[in-house]
């Protein structure tokens, strides 16, 4: 079986290297040469994942059976349309399915039609003009967010990016008047994030295991927003913070956004990907998004089961998943990205990177390159995001991030790293977090419920012990 991916990140290559162990032929379209996938690909295609014309060439001469879509970019420029306009299958929504992310205001009317409560209350706004009455009429404080693609770093929020609403209503104006794409204000929600993807085609939805992703740059959540520092997940694939009522109160709202797509007309074969915060009034939608999440997507990879992945992803593009095949390890895993110096907002490209692929390899950690090039035999070179992904996984979240710390010493040259990610510390501190918010004396927030709280503890099965390790 011959398979296309498309995009050259980590992602992507976690992606290739699944297909890969599972005996599919990959081939690849990277806008730039790439050391993990170009060493996976029987055959690369250098091109723009947006300009669909080569790509469409490219997969019709190679005898593809189906093609997996990575980024976000070309899947709203409906590059999943023109495959299948070919009669190339693909793992990736059509142009209109990809809505869902592309449009923040979409996505929001949607779950307002379909009259899914997960939403925090919003304004949509489409000119400056209109900015200083929402914010004066807005109750509390509020997240300004572009419309459109940001690739994870245009959210704003009051007390962490602006401080004051006047400074927010200056952000919203700014972004009006460069684009016209609009601007969503949002409620500032208090709570913990946790990602919930699910593959979804014509045979039903398929939940993935839940994930925690580290979204600042700095450790303790310091900085600017990034596309992912780093992730985890816990080897019973729910969180020391989450229930199952709360996953499965979350994994409901992703099936029934699938419910609405369809109802529109929008056959959806894809990944369905909910970035969720556990609240006092249970999990709301921050966004959703098209495609596997990076850093996310390869904690959900690395952790699939020596066997059909190729399969699994075949019956997606074709419209019918085998049940059996969906088989993840029961495994903790944790991802942490190194990235270029200065980076998300000033980032130093051109450093050169020595990667000890063997000696990370033997720690029981697997490594994924994201925007570097080849520089030379275990060398890199280093462009202005994110760099390498380090993935790692153990019986607990804590041995996971021990050893991808260890890796992480295997990596000579200058990075940015959070060490954080994953570590006992913090997800101790996150999981505190929770339970103060769900305690029985926690102030009740003023808006409506959204919704319903389960009657459940803030931890998952088995004690923060056994899932976080040994300190």
């Amino acid at each position: 079986m011959r398979v296309l991916v498309v995009g050259g990140g980590a992602r992507e290559h976690a992606i290739a290297w699944g297909l890969d162990r599972s005996h599919a032929e990959v081939v690849v379209a990277s806008p730039h040469p790439h050391p993990g996938l170009d060493r996976i690909a029987r055959a690369s295609l250098r091109a723009d994942p947006a300009q669909a014309g080569p790509l469409v060439e490219f997969a019709k001469a190679q005898g593809v059976r189906y093609a997996v879509i990575g980024p976000e970019a070309p899947l709203a420029a409906g590059l999943a349309d023109a495959l299948r306009a070919a009669e190339v299958p693909v793992v990736g929504p059509s142009k209109a399915g990809a809505q869902i992310e592309s449009s923040k205001r979409y996505c929001r009317e949607l779950l307002t039609k379909h009259d899914i409560r997960a939403s925090p209350r919003f304004v949509a706004l489409s000119s400056p003009e209109e900015v200083d009455a929402a914010v004066h009429d807005f109750p509390g404080e509020f997240v300004v967010k572009p419309v459109g693609l940001t690739s994870g770093k245009g959210v704003w929020v009051q007390g962490r990016d602006f401080p004051a609403p006047s400074d927010g209503a200056a952000y919203a104006k700014q972004l009006l008047t460069n684009s016209s794409g609009g601007v969503l204000l949002e409620e500032k929600l208090e709570g913990e994030e946790f990602s919930v993807m699910a593959f979804v085609t014509d045979s039903g939805v398929y939940p993935m295991p839940v994930v925690q992703d580290y979204k600042r740059a700095g450790v303790g959540d310091s900085g600017p927003n990034t596309g992912g520092m780093g992730s985890y997940s816990q080897r019973d694939h729910l969180l020391p913070f989450l229930s199952a009522e709360h996953r499965d109160a979350a994994f409901d709202v992703v099936k029934r956004t699938a419910a609405a797509l369809r109802s529109e007309g929008i056959a959806y074969r894809g990944i369905l990907y909910g970035g969720f915060m556990l609240t006092a009034r249970g999990p709301l939608l921050m966004e959703f998004n098209a495609r596997f999440g990076d850093p996310e997507g390869i904690n959900v990879i690395s952790l699939y089961e020596d066997g059909d992945f190729a399969g699994l992803l075949e019956g997606v593009a074709f419209g019918r998943v085998d049940p059996t095949l969906l088989r993840f390890r029961q495994r903790a895993s944790v991802v942490k990205y190194l990235v270029p110096p200065g980076y998300p907002a000033s980032p130093t490209a051109g450093g050169i990177l020595e990667v000890d692929e063997p000696g990370i390899e033997a720690l029981g950690v697997h490594v994924f390159y994201g925007g570097v090039e080849p520089a030379g035999p275990a060398r890199v070179k280093v462009g202005t995001s994110r760099a390498v992904a380090l993935v790692g996984e153990a019986s607990a979240i804590a041995e996971a991030s021990h050893r991808v710390d260890a890796a992480a010493a295997r990596v000579r040259g200058e990075f940015a790293w959070r060490s954080d990610v994953g570590s006992r510390d913090d997800v101790l501190k996150r999981t505190e977090h929770v339970r103060r918010l769900l305690s029985p004396g926690a102030k009740p927030s003023p808006l409506p419920l959204s919704v319903a709280r389960p009657d459940a503890p803030p931890s998952s099965a088995g004690t923060l012990a056994q899932v976080m390790g040994p300190a």
